[in-house]
């Protein structure tokens, strides 16, 4: 049963329930709904990373921890992940202990917009389609930016709308239609797959993302459109 205290209050709190909520499913619904490309997206995140050698990176948002994971490889001393869903994290939790990348790995509950570690501890930020989700988006970078080291690397990984014809198209048609409807019998969510579509619709995404990381303190920001533009990797450094 959902927390009805929590679905009444802002932003922050209703992502958390809603995440809670469908996090026994998440995993199989996100690989399933993206026919695994979410896989080498994540991939295309350690690539942009792995030139600077990253011995500590900090995960914002890292829900079940696919992309700590997929970091590890990256042979850092310390990857830490956080993120509002003590749903979310309890999943990651196991799958690292499997993975026996524990010793690696941490994974805690945290607010992307009031992190608690020392300015300059990290070598590397990344977050995967959490960025959207932040209440108050200025200061979730702020943070990020505050918390990595100068020289450091940033990687934003989100999801985008395409432009062109015909995949914008079918993108349109799936996102609005297809993707709510399975989601929500899997995940028995009435709303989760239906606030996913909606947010990606309302978030500024290209140059209007770009300008935010200027904001924040980011510099030499850029960007790739991945598969399509049905996702975007963005980047950048402090």
């Amino acid at each position: 049963m959902k927390d009805q205290s929590k679905k009444k209050g802002g932003k922050k709190q209703q992502v958390e329930a809603m995440f809670d909520n469908i996090a026994h499913r998440y995993d199989f619904l996100n690989h399933f709904l993206s026919a695994g490309i979410d896989i080498t997206w994540r991939e295309k995140v350690r690539r942009l990373l792995a030139p600077g050698k990253p011995a500590q990176i900090l995960d914002v948002a890292t829900g079940t921890g696919d992309l700590a994971i997929e970091l590890s490889k990256l042979n850092p001393e310390r990857i830490v992940g956080i993120d509002i869903s003590e749903g979310m994290l309890n999943i990651g939790r196991e799958k690292i202990t499997r993975k026996k990348l524990d010793r690696l790995i941490s994974l805690e509950v945290g607010d992307s917009e009031n992190l608690r570690f020392n300015s300059n501890t990290f070598d590397a930020v990344s977050v995967a389609f959490g960025v959207r989700n932040f209440e108050n988006l200025q200061a979730g970078l702020r943070e990020m930016c505050r918390v990595m080291k100068p020289g450091g690397t940033v990687a934003i990984l989100e999801f985008s709308k395409p432009r062109k014809f015909p995949f914008k198209s079918i993108y349109q048609f799936y996102f609005r239609y297809i993707l709510p409807a399975f989601g929500k019998v899997v995940s028995k969510d009435n709303e989760a797959y239906t606030y996913l579509p909606e947010s990606v619709r309302q978030f500024a995404e290209d140059e209007a993302f770009l300008k935010e990381m200027e904001q924040a303190g980011f510099k030499n920001n850029g960007q790739r459109r991945l598969t399509f533009g049905i996702a975007t990797l963005y980047f950048g450094t402090k």
